[in-house]
């Protein structure tokens, strides 16, 4: 048991150290071709941040652990809302930009009650994961549209500190992209692995393991991100990041997820989907007074998800 433990913090390690080369230096490599700062920090590092839960969802997925692909992305977008902003909230009262309560909240919204409704004959198979996919090119589009006529000067700081100064080591970004997806694939199997032998040994079902220690294992890029976000009073990449993280969890991992093999829903209750849904919904609510989340709505959005741990976790 003490070596599975090690494995399953080590592949942990491995897979947000493999996001951050990942992010780094494709953030830094798009820069160098000319994307929009902007356009890079709503897909390249919100997505980016994404890369230990899409890890992981293939690799269960094709390991045939299903339960914990599809808990994976549940868990991790209950935690980044309750969990990561509850906490980031509490560090820093955060201010909501427009564009996130008009557009990328409520579409986040959208798409959460979207799985919910694909998931609800407890199969996703190859047409939803085809739709998932479909749905994040056009988010992808829609966030390079909404982008046009941004200043640069003022989307640049979305971005992690050092591309700016990394964009003309072309070569070096490059071996970033590879050791990032390397430590990706690497650390992913490991952390799979491990978590579905703690789940044999512990005798908590994968759904359960999914829900909650792999999706708040995988979730630690979007708690590093928030966090240095709020403590350097920059709200809108803090709050940006988890919105389109949550919607790359749900059309780009499940997507991708779906289309390698289909993946079953059993073992998951309408309460797990009825919460991520909650949370999506409660974001906007308390967004909405007065535009911004205070340390009392980061306090109650921290408190629900501690609920909702005690909830599904089950009684020793």
């Amino acid at each position: 048991m003490v070596m599975t433990l090690v494995y399953f913090v080590g592949g942990l390690v491995i897979l947000v150290i493999g996001a951050e080369g990942l992010v780094r230096g494709s953030s830094a490599l798009a820069l160098r071709l000319g994307i929009s700062p902007l356009v890079i920090g709503l897909t390249v590092v919100a997505f980016g941040t994404s890369s230990p839960e899409l890890a992981v969802s293939i690799e269960s997925a094709l390991s045939g652990s299903s339960s914990i692909a599809l808990g994976n992305v549940i868990g991790s977008n209950i935690a980044n809302i309750g969990l990561i902003l509850g906490l980031t909230a509490l560090i820093q009262p955060m201010l909501v930009q427009k564009s996130l309560l008009r557009e990328q909240i409520p579409l986040m919204i959208g798409i959460s009650a979207l799985i919910w409704f694909l998931a609800s004959d407890q199969t996703l198979d190859l047409w939803n994961g085809l739709l998932l996919l479909l749905g994040l090119i056009g988010y992808i589009y829609f966030s390079y549209r909404s982008s046009q006529g941004e200043e640069a000067a003022d989307s640049v700081e979305i971005l992690p500190g050092d591309v700016a100064t990394l964009k003309d080591k072309t070569w070096f970004c490059i071996i970033l992209i590879l050791t990032g997806l390397g430590g990706l694939v690497g650390g992913g199997m490991l952390f799979v692995n491990s978590a579905v032998e703690l789940a044999r040994i512990f005798s908590v079902d994968e759904a359960i393991i999914g829900l909650t220690i792999v999706a708040i294992g995988t979730s630690m890029p979007e708690l590093a991100t928030s966090v240095v976000a709020a403590v350097r009073k920059e709200s809108d990449i803090a709050i940006g990041n988890i919105v389109g993280s949550n919607i790359f969890n749900i059309l780009g991992i499940l997507g991708i997820a779906a289309i390698i093999k289909p993946l079953s829903s059993v073992g998951f209750s309408a309460v797990d989907y009825g919460v991520m849904l909650a949370f999506a919904v409660a974001l906007l609510l308390l967004a909405l007074t007065g535009r911004r989340l205070s340390r009392p709505e980061g306090a109650a959005l921290l408190a629900g998800y501690v609920g909702y741990m005690y909830y599904i976790w089950p009684e020793s």
